[in-house]
């Protein structure tokens, strides 16, 4: 499912709901890629500011995701 996100405050809750989705509490996900589970809970709360994206990276391979990047407007990227 493709999720349209435009905040650090949307991303943070499309995280959360795949974290959740998945079974994994925010300790687990965390302790998959050598991250605090404090760093996902600030992610998740939208406040990850101070985070790298390495971390975002680490933090979307800990949920199985990727991220796709298109320009706003275009057609959605296929389902994969």
């Amino acid at each position: 499912m493709q999720q349209f996100i435009a905040t650090p405050a949307q991303l943070g809750s499309v995280l959360r709901g795949y974290r959740r989705a998945r079974g994994l509490t925010q300790e687990r996900a965390a302790s998959k890629v050598g991250m605090r589970a404090k760093t996902v809970s600030a992610i998740e709360g939208g406040q990850g500011a101070g985070s790298s994206i390495e971390t975002l990276f680490k933090l979307l391979s800990a949920l199985d995701l990727e991220l796709v990047i298109l320009p706003k407007g275009a057609p959605a990227a296929p389902e994969w």
